[in-house]
């Protein structure tokens, strides 16, 4: 027989086209050919004239990379500014940015659990707290979604360190976690509670602050939050947010931190800019919710079926995998940029389109992606 290693990888490459869950890049113009309901860019700002401006600046006086791990030549006096600014404006007393939202769930996760301590996971967790689980080496405890009771049942049988961990806004179905009940269980079990606010901040609390600070648990002893600049700040990179001895031990132990590459100066400067000019001008969040409503009360009032968004995120649901994959594709066809979700990207097995609101958006923009939608959506 000749050797031929990869030959499985073509058997894999057939089970997924013969269900339907084949998935391709797709380079994107630099001049927006679609109506964008696609991206996270939930406020709009990625292409904003300050944003861009505060990224070219920092990449002409920093350099275009970090040069090194932030430990060693990869920090400079922009991150620390950044750092500064997002802690205060969430309502925490530090935190630590690192090169992706994704980076900071695993440095979060495995540098605050380890051998012989609990996790407590909400089965609608994003890909990125179930990696961070998988490498902390605790033992994890995937709980039904949403469920207070069942995270209050596995600390109750536990003894030693515990930590429970959600998203505070779920990417598939744009709903919310129930924050103050969890915090509330937590504090009972004597445990730590994680919130992943990826799409919480910039959207949710007083002029997007976040689900914490909406929740009024934002800088609390026991609360720690990540997030990503990637959504509402419209940059890059992520961020853990804590008491300052939960930072300082992140620095100290957090490998995804301590041996991964600082964040380039000009996406930290592209979301110090964002940051500024969410606090100059916090209507914005709120209007990326009145979209998000919007298009939902529309298309549900079609005969849709959604989920009602406690965020940005519209979920509509496919009846296949297939029927969302050709949903998606029509839409673009017709102008209109939609995500288009499927297993295993979704827990539940139930294929979506996923429409991102932008406070950016006009009505008239809202009507056309409604309509969009409807003249597209298969037949069931």
């Amino acid at each position: 027989m000749p050797f031929a290693p990869f030959d499985w990888i073509d058997e894999e490459a057939r089970r997924r086209a013969d269900a339907g869950l084949v998935r391709t890049l797709r380079p994107r113009p630099a001049e927006p050919e679609l109506l964008d309901l696609a991206s996270n860019d939930y406020l709009g700002l990625t292409r904003h004239p300050e944003v861009t401006a505060a990224a070219a600046e920092a990449a002409r006086r920093w350099g275009a990379g970090a040069t090194g791990s932030r430990l060693v030549t990869g920090s400079t006096a922009l991150h620390a500014e950044l750092e500064r600014e997002l802690a205060e404006f969430c309502g925490f007393e530090a935190a630590l940015v690192l090169s992706s939202g994704y980076a900071a769930n695993l440095a979060a996760l495995t540098a605050l659990t380890g051998r012989g301590s609990l996790i407590v996971s909400d089965a609608g967790n994003h890909a990125s707290i179930v990696d961070g689980c998988r490498l902390s080496r605790a033992s994890t405890a995937v709980v039904p979604h949403a469920d207070p009771e069942a995270v209050a049942k596995e600390l109750r049988a536990h003894r030693g360190r515990a930590l429970a961990v959600t998203d505070s806004v779920f990417s598939v179905d744009g709903d919310a976690a129930p924050l103050p009940e969890l915090a509330d269980v937590c504090r009972a079990g004597g445990a730590a509670l994680l919130v992943d606010d990826a799409h919480g901040l910039g959207v949710l609390g007083e002029g997007g602050r976040g689900a914490l600070a909406a929740a009024g648990l934002a800088g609390g002893d026991g609360v720690v939050t990540t997030l990503t600049l990637s959504k509402s700040l419209g940059s890059q990179g992520g961020a853990v947010l804590g008491p300052a001895r939960v930072i300082d031990h992140l620095v100290n132990t957090a490998r995804t931190f301590i041996f991964d590459t600082g964040l380039a100066p000009a996406a930290a400067g592209a979301a110090l800019a964002s940051l500024r000019l969410l606090r100059r001008e916090p209507a914005r969040a709120g209007r990326a919710r009145t979209v998000a409503t919007a298009l939902y009360e529309r298309l549900t009032a079609s005969g849709l079926t959604a989920v009602r968004p406690d965020a940005a995120v519209v979920s509509v649901r496919a009846p296949s995998a297939d029927a969302a994959l050709r949903w998606a594709a029509d839409c673009r066809t017709d102008g209109l940029a939609v995500g288009c979700f499927r297993p295993p990207s979704v827990p539940d097995g139930v294929s979506r389109l996923r429409l991102t609101a932008r406070a950016d958006l006009t009505e008239e923009q809202v009507a056309t992606a409604v309509a969009t939608v409807l003249r597209a959506a298969p037949a069931v």
